[in-house]
């Protein structure tokens, strides 16, 4: 039965990834689109009274917030005219690494009065194409149509095909455009300037631009799509940018796409096989990052409603880029002395066999060393929480950030302190790990808006991930499974064990891989061969040669069942699992592989995250090899939870190298299970020496005098 048990589980969770969302659908399509850009251009810049053009057309219009993400750290202005046009992450050339990004200003010629060449287009594709991992093709978008018209130096970037011509071209916008001008070609871009600055230059700036607009939606012809986009960033900093789609079909909704998951979230990747569905024109194959842009309901009806005050998400993720940084940093400092005082109190701890030696902790520095430990492992599920506050438009995010975590520590640390099982050995460890897996399980189910633009979460605008489980919660909730699991399977039988493993893991198999929830395939690949490997060790014993084999093949099975069942779809409509095995039969896979490497290498380097996974793997060999540690004595009492501790390495350091995290996973993984594992072989050192003694005995000042000295709720055994 439990055999049984086991296999209807994994199968449940292979039919639970099998289900995926329809493809895209065209909400509607155009003879004409007007493609008008603005580098900088933010949501905070619009005001009915100063921009009424750009205001009009977000209130007709669908709308969303623009990730202008291209193949540097921060899209300058010529990076992101670029990126439009390849429909994938591509870069211009540099020349300086200030602080202000350098303006548009392509070597440009008219040979015939009518187009223009870009001379250094060549170049530019070159470069893109040997240097960059992306394998962006510049121009891919003005190949795919028949003509281009462009406006400006920077629509002249975009516009240009892939050897340098743009079939149309003027510096600017005609003043007054001469009748049919923007039906002359089916996609005409047009560069609405550069909006910088701050005060009165950005709010001028801003006008014209507006003004602009204006002389552009009078000058539209009948059946066309009007696109405006701020399409980069102006200073070397990420923010969010606006994007508005204004057209039959496209009115009064949220701009999205499958390539964010998120309703109101597109990348600039997405503006390029948006124009061509538009047009009914078909995708160029394997040139295109980016996913087609839809349309959702659901959008309140006011601009201000939608995009400004307290829905600003473009603030908002300012403040989580400054206060994550500070948030890990305290935390990995805060954990990593908590270790280093709680390794003075554990070799006080263990009973020494002579009839002198140092002298038992005393009780309250044992308790007040474990309600420590439980804070620190409790302040990143209390991050979470905390995110679901306005704290970010407060004008000092950080303080109160942190009260506000602060408080929720304190909430959760007294459901654990005060349950009446907390003299059990392992329900510090339990009760911590099943708080953590409900908030992130919760967060899940209701959305992920916890995550997204969180300080625990992910940011919008470094464009690595829109909606589900980012890395964070990802080892957090993988890790609240699995030593809870490893935690309920020490009260039934042996035999059962793996049923409870695996069941709670397929649970989370389903939440992390499930496109409406986790939305992240690999993770869930690594979850299923840290459940198999927990599953096939939970019973005791060690991870022997047929064990691991065993275990091997179940997450294999699992992993080819999904694989097939993605690849089998059409491309579009693939996870990244599809296309990375896509990409692997078909030998294109290189770039890829580049990719995850660089992004595992910057992680690596650049994430406080990298400091817990390190303190905390230290901790635990203190813990496993010192005489003092008391981690092989917990093993050898509790085999489940060595069984979780494998299946959480395993499972964490398997979905930080694919999704190009590094030890990312693995170090919020540490942050939530170390500190208890430190307090429960504390415990057993504590309870080491626990016997019956004759009447009249007594023990030395070193001797295992635990009930004595000790407070029973505290350190009652398990």
């Amino acid at each position: 039965m439990p055999h049984l048990l086991v296999a209807l589980i994994a199968v449940g969770s292979l039919a639970g990834l099998a289900f995926r969302p329809e493809a895209d659908t065209n909400p509607g399509s155009a003879d004409y689109v007007i493609l008008a850009g603005s580098a900088g251009l933010r949501w905070d810049d619009l005001d009915p009274q100063r921009t009424p053009t750009l205001w009009r057309e977000a209130s007709k219009g669908s709308i969303g917030w623009l990730s202008v993400r291209s193949a540097m750290r921060v899209t300058c202005p010529s990076d992101g005219w670029l990126t439009l046009g390849a429909g994938n992450y591509a870069a211009w050339p540099r020349s300086t690494s200030g602080s202000v990004c350098e303006p548009v200003a392509p070597a440009l010629t008219q040979p015939d009065g009518i187009g223009a060449n870009l001379t250094d287009q060549r170049t530019v594709v070159q470069n893109n194409q040997d240097r960059l991992p992306y394998g962006a093709v510049p121009g891919a978008l003005a190949e795919s149509v028949r003509c281009t018209y462009a406006f400006g130096p920077g629509a002249a970037m975009a516009a240009a095909r892939p050897f340098g011509r743009v079939d149309k071209y003027q510096a600017s916008f005609p003043a007054t455009p001469p009748s049919g001008l923007l039906s002359e070609c089916n996609l005409s871009i047009v560069d609405l300037g550069t909006i910088s600055g701050t005060g009165t230059e950005r709010e001028t700036r801003v006008r014209t631009a507006d003004a602009l607009l204006a002389r552009v939606v009078a000058a539209r012809p009948q059946r066309s799509l009007m696109i405006v986009a701020g399409v980069s960033d102006t200073e070397r900093s990420n923010r969010l940018h606006v994007a508005i789609a204004e057209g039959e079909g496209w009115n009064d909704g949220w701009l999205t796409s499958a390539g964010t998951g998120r309703d109101g979230y597109l990348q600039l990747i997405d503006l390029a096989p948006t124009v061509l569905t538009a047009l009914a024109k078909p995708q160029p194959d394997k040139l295109f990052a980016g996913r087609n842009v839809t349309v959702v309901e659901g959008r309140p009806a006011g601009v201000a409603d939608a995009m400004l005050g307290v829905h600003n998400a473009d603030h908002r993720a300012i403040a989580q880029n400054a206060v994550a940084g500070i948030f890990f940093k305290v935390l990995a400092i805060l954990q990593i002395l908590l270790f280093l005082l709680a390794v003075p109190v554990m070799v006080r701890a263990r009973r020494h066999t002579g009839p002198r030696g140092p002298a038992l902790p005393p009780p309250r520095l044992i308790l007040g060393l474990e309600l420590a430990l439980i804070a620190g492992a409790l302040a990143i599920p209390a991050a979470l929480l905390a995110d679901a506050t306005p704290w970010w438009r407060n004008s000092h995010p950080a303080w109160v950030f942190g009260s506000v975590t602060a408080l929720f520590i304190a909430v959760g640390l007294a459901l654990v302190r005060f349950a009446p099982r907390y003299g059990r050995t392992l329900w510090p460890l339990g009760a911590t790990a099943g708080i953590a897996a409900m908030v992130v399980g919760f967060d899940l189910l209701t959305g992920a808006q916890l995550q997204l633009n969180g300080v625990a979460g992910y940011s919008a605008v470094n464009g690595g991930r829109y909606s589900g489980v980012g890395g964070v919660g990802l080892g957090v909730f993988v890790t609240g499974l699995l030593v809870l699991a490893g935690s309920l399977g020490q009260w039934i039988t042996r035999e059962w064990r793996p049923v409870v493993v695996v069941l709670l893991g397929g649970i989370g198999v389903v939440m992390v891989g499930s496109p409406y929830l986790g939305a992240d395939p690999v993770g869930a690949i690594a979850v299923t061969a840290g459940v198999c490997v927990a599953a096939a060790i939970t019973t005791g014993g060690w991870l022997t040669f047929s064990r691991f084999a065993w275990a091997l093949l179940g997450g294999l099975i699992v992993t080819f069942g999904f694989a097939l069942v993605d690849v089998s779809r059409p491309a579009a409509d693939q996870s990244i699992l599809g296309r990375v095995l896509t990409e692997l039969l078909n030998g294109t896979a290189g770039p890829a592989m580049q990719r995850a490497a660089a992004a595992n290498g910057q992680a690596l380097l650049n994430s406080p995250l990298t400091i817990l996974a390190v303190a905390g793997v230290l901790m635990l060999a203190f813990c496993q090899f010192s005489p003092w540690g008391g981690l092989n004595r917990l093993f050898g009492l509790h085999p489940a939870l060595r069984a979780a501790g494998a299946g959480v390495t395993v499972a964490t350091l398997i979905a930080g190298v694919l999704n190009g995290s590094a030890l990312t996973v693995a170090g919020a993984a540490a942050a939530t299970a170390v500190p208890t594992a430190v307090l429960t072989a504390l415990r057993v050192l504590l309870h080491a020496a626990d016997r019956t003694r004759p009447e009249g005995e007594t023990d030395g000042p070193g001797g295992p005098l635990t009930r004595a000295a000790t407070s029973p709720d505290v350190h009652a055994s398990s």
